[in-house]
């Protein structure tokens, strides 16, 4: 019996493919996806894929029609891919509410936010910053999909000790950050995070990766109380794939 070919199309990635090694299909900057179809419904219904969290990522990866790596995908690539999937999905008109008043956004206005080439000095994952407090050197990378993965799985492992742990921004760190004044021990990564690493450093750390890293403007104009026009965040959730629900 021949195969059922559904319609795709290429989307786009924000990081344009520089920040993917040679040979990884990714590095062409733009992968393709298929039209969701019954069978992504499925999925999107599946109880135990809502309880543990991984229905999006399960969505996504039945939609992605190159033969890429999940897991490779940095955090900003995936936001396009949600993005594209919801547009192929069930359209560009995407309402819901916010302060009580119902909002509509056009998911097709909604811009790429490219890679800062001007801090980019590379074609890798890897990126140097100076600690303005203590003057430490330290190298990072932006967070893929994997990355997440295990930052949530060590979350969980430290909960099951202690209920009680909120490590949440110190572990993320010590995934972001790669080198100590060029000492790329994963153990005096760590230590650094956690005995040496100062708040207001972090703080920089963390603003210089938010202005370096790709992504898409996931935001809608607000009007507030006063009048004026402020940028606020475009809910992501199930119900941004269920339109209608």
């Amino acid at each position: 019996m021949e195969q059922q070919q559904f319609p795709t199309e290429m989307v786009t990635l924000p990081s344009k493919g520089l920040l993917y090694p040679e040979g990884n299909p990714l590095k062409k900057g733009e992968i393709e996806m298929k039209y969701m179809t019954a069978r992504e419904e499925d999925i999107l219904t599946n109880q135990n894929l809502i309880e543990n969290g991984t229905v999006i990522d399960k969505l996504l990866q039945s939609l992605i029609v190159t033969p890429i790596k999940y897991k490779d995908l940095l955090i900003g690539d995936k936001n396009a891919v949600l993005v594209a999937a919801r547009i192929l999905g069930y359209g560009k008109d995407y309402e819901f509410e916010y302060n009580g008043e119902k909002i509509e956004v056009d998911l097709t206005t909604i811009s790429d936010k490219p890679l800062n080439e001007s801090i980019s000095k590379s074609d890798k994952n890897e990126f140097t910053f100076k600690l303005p407090a203590s003057n430490v050197e330290v190298t990072f990378k932006l967070l893929t999909h994997g990355d997440e993965q295990a930052i949530t799985s060590e979350l969980k492992g430290l909960k099951k000790i202690n209920k009680n742990s909120s490590a949440e921004l110190s572990t993320r760190m010590k995934h972001i950050i790669t080198s100590i004044n060029g000492d790329y021990e994963k153990s005096t990564v760590r230590e650094f995070v956690d005995t040496k690493l100062l708040a207001r450093d972090s703080r920089a750390l963390r603003k210089y990766i938010v202005d370096l890293q790709p992504d898409v403007e996931l935001t809608f104009d607000y009007e507030n109380k006063n009048g004026d026009f402020v940028k606020m965040p475009v809910p992501v959730n199930l119900n941004f794939f269920w339109p209608d629900a």
